[in-house]
């Protein structure tokens, strides 16, 4: 505990000769060239009091006085000054018919009796003006005359002022002797004669002699200033110029003023300089016995763990403060280290011991403040260490942030151009509208402005925004009705704007809606009849399969019956084994995990090879078959056994769902790059207009599903033609069946 007290009391000591030896250095500085001269009679001080005694000497008629007449004497008029005067109140004819016009109401009264005044004597003062005027423009010698009459009643009036101020006096009256020369005439306060003034003003009888000169421009008192030129410069010629000397006695005594300032000047400077050179040189070990201390470490305390979590631009910015406020306490030193120069009062006295402690304290804080900041921050890596946390960076941050929104949220508001000018515009209004209330409260004038511009544009404005809110809550109403699922009526489109995009993007996602609501009641229909068909399909000769097997369990069967059992078990096997077979090549066809081996192929060699397959098949039928080729071949990259598979399966359906007796058409073509092959046929069933259901799987035109077919046949071909990047159309037309497939051909 001791040891930390002494480490207190001696950094206080350190910080009172740090801010007593600063201080007296700045003081040195400062008034080195004050105390520089050896004698007082060498200073500045001494010749400004000098020059106020001169000044003295001839405000005071000591050096004679200047009368009135002999400035006016000195008054002359100028051509320039004469032209000035003669146009004034503008040219001749302007200024007579001025003073008629000032006589003409004057004249009437008179002459009416409504004025006491004579009228003769109206009009004869009015006529000496205008003769007045006439001469003014007529000679030159009238106009000066005048002119001349101003300036010596300006000299008078300045006179008379001149006598209302009392003579000045000087601190040395009675301690300066004197003697001056004008035009042959001594002016002096000495009582030598004439012949005997050099010998007197000599360096033997004189502690302090010197040549000088009173200029008659220092006749003028600062309260009573010759503003106009020519008064100014007539003054400074009448009062000319004296030459002669001034000296400061040799017998003056000890306390009379100027010798009291003398000694007093001796003291001081001694003082000063004593004070000078030993503040530098105490300065200067307090620098270097600093350096050594600021070289041992730091301790670590409490006050430096709480240090460092301040920010360190707010730790940079204390040590400003700190400074600061430490010049501004020396500054307050060196004041009062001048007035005690001057006056030692006890006053002074107590304000100087009050500023060194404050000084001191200020010193001391900004010296800890400067070595806790040091060693926390000892080179650039923990600068930038700490830098990430300061203040500054945290607030430019934030901006930065603020910034961004802000220009986010104008840029979203320009997204449409048009848009966002148009709400500018209306916030303009509005703004306007309202500070153009308060403008009325400042000037009424503002009222008739405003009152035009709130019915012009304001009502307006008003009227436009109440509808845009209503347009704006009927699209809100129609949002919130479609998130609840209720579509009902589409919304009125009123105009372009924004708003009116909107309603019609609502309007085209409510039909939108609608449309995928029916397709999804559509597809789901569809998924209920695949799964009856596919139930239905599987189970039928499955059915078969099971109760025949039954029957074969029986021991009294005979021989033909059990054929023909078998034979029906293995027709209704084969019959499972295709519908699942099919299954399967539509499921992998679908996810597209199949494999094409692709290579030349003629489609009408193909086409006729599937036909060949059901040649038996045709003759039993009763079918006529129309066929169309090219007359070349039409090759096509395509994989052959997956071509014939769509052929096959598209001539199977025609053969089992043509109406009896009917004709059928096949059509090969080739338009550009492309094949088109064509299958039409008359179904025997009704197709009821839903073409597109076709391609559904397990989907029949045999809706009674009594024949034989699988209902995959129609879904395979189509998946084969896309997976050739082809395209296979289904159009229908009453009972007539319309296959169009799209294949590309190469050379």
């Amino acid at each position: 505990m001791g040891t930390r007290w002494r480490n207190r009391i001696i950094a206080f000591l350190m910080a009172l000769v740090f801010v007593c030896a600063l201080s007296g250095s700045f003081y040195f500085i400062n008034n080195l060239e004050r105390f520089e001269q050896k004698n007082y009679f060498e200073t500045d001080e001494f010749h400004s009091e000098l020059g106020e005694y001169a000044n003295t000497l001839i405000r005071s008629e000591q050096l004679g006085t200047v009368s009135v007449e002999s400035v006016k004497e000195k008054i002359t008029v100028t051509m320039e000054e004469i032209e000035e005067h003669r146009y004034e109140y503008g040219s001749l004819d302007a200024q007579l018919d001025n003073i008629r016009y000032q006589y003409e109401e004057r004249i009437q009264l008179a002459e009416n009796g409504e004025s006491s005044e004579n009228p003769e004597e109206v009009i004869a003062e009015r006529d000496a003006k205008l003769e007045d005027i006439r001469k003014n423009f007529s000679s030159d010698e009238h106009v000066e005359k005048k002119i001349r009459e101003e300036k010596e009643k300006l000299v008078d009036n300045y006179f008379n002022d001149e006598s209302n101020f009392p003579p000045v006096s000087s601190l040395f009256n009675d301690e300066i002797l004197y003697f001056f020369e004008q035009n042959g005439e001594i002016y002096t306060n000495t009582d030598a004669q004439i012949n005997t003034l050099e010998q007197l003003f000599s360096e033997n009888n004189m502690q302090y002699v010197t040549n000088y000169s009173i200029h008659g421009d220092r006749y003028f008192h600062s309260y009573n200033w010759p503003y106009e030129d020519w008064l100014y410069q007539a003054l400074t010629d009448v009062r000319g110029d004296f030459n002669g000397k001034i000296g400061v006695p040799s017998e003056l005594a000890s306390d009379s003023l100027l010798m009291t300032l003398k000694t007093s000047y001796k003291e001081n400077r001694t003082w000063f300089w004593r004070l000078g050179i030993s503040s530098l040189i105490v300065l200067l070990l307090w620098f270097v016995t600093m350096l050594k201390i600021i070289s041992l470490p730091l301790q670590a305390t409490k006050w430096q763990n709480l240090y460092e979590k301040i920010p360190v631009d707010l730790r940079i910015a204390a040590v400003g403060v700190s400074t600061f406020l430490l010049l501004f306490s020396l500054m307050w030193v060196h004041d009062c280290i001048n007035q005690l120069t001057y006056s030692l009062s006890t006053a002074w006295a107590t304000e100087f011991v009050i500023s060194i402690l404050v000084s001191t304290s200020m010193s001391l804080l900004t010296y800890y403040q400067l070595r806790y900041l040091v060693a926390t921050i000892k080179d650039l890596t923990d600068f930038k260490q700490a830098w990430t946390k300061s203040m500054l960076l945290r607030a430019f941050k934030i901006c930065k942030k603020v910034y961004h929104q802000l220009y986010r949220i104008i840029k979203d508001a320009f997204l449409n151009t048009t848009t966002g000018i148009q709400v500018f515009i209306l916030l303009a209004i509005v703004f306007g509208l309202g500070f153009g209330f308060f403008m009325i409260f400042i000037d009424i004038a503002f009222f008739l402005l405003y009152f035009l511009f709130a019915v012009f544009l304001g009502m307006p404005t008003c009227i436009l925004l109440i509808k845009i809110v209503g347009y704006f809550n009927k699209i809100s109403i129609k949002t919130e009705e479609m998130a609840a699922g209720k579509l009902g009526e589409p919304i009125e489109v009123k105009g372009n704007s924004i708003l009116s995009k909107m309603a019609a993007n609502l309007n085209v996602l409510n039909k939108g809606v609608k449309v995928s609501l029916n397709e999804q009641a559509k597809s789901e229909r569809l998924k209920t009849e695949l799964i009856t068909n596919v139930s239905h399909d599987l189970r039928t000769p499955l059915t078969s399969i099971i109760t025949y097997t039954e029957l074969l369990k029986k021991n009294d069967l005979s021989a033909e019956d059990r054929s023909a059992y078998l034979e029906i078990i293995d027709k209704k096997s084969q019959r499972l084994k295709g519908l699942i077979e099919d299954l399967f090549e539509v499921s992998k066809m679908a996810s597209g995990n199949i494999e094409l081996v692709k290579e030349r192929v003629d489609l009408n060699q193909l086409l006729q090879q599937a036909l060949a397959e059901y040649d038996s098949s045709l003759k039993e039928s009763n079918l006529q078959f129309r066929v169309a080729n090219t007359d070349k071949p039409l090759y096509a990259m395509v994989d052959g056994q997956k071509m014939w598979r769509v052929f096959d399966n598209l001539i199977g359906n025609i053969v089992k769902y043509s109406l009896e007796n009917s004709r059928v058409y096949i059509q090969v073509h080739q338009f550009g790059n492309e094949a088109k092959i064509t299958f039409k046929n008359v179904s025997k069933y009704e197709l009821n207009d839903q073409s597109e259901e076709l391609y559904e799987r397990f989907k029949r035109g045999d809706t009674s599903r009594h024949t034989e077919g699988s209902g995959l046949g129609l879904a395979i071909a189509k998946s084969i033609i896309e997976l050739h990047e082809g395209s296979l159309d289904i159009e229908t037309d009453g009972d007539l069946f319309k296959v169009n497939i799209g294949l590309r051909v190469v050379e």
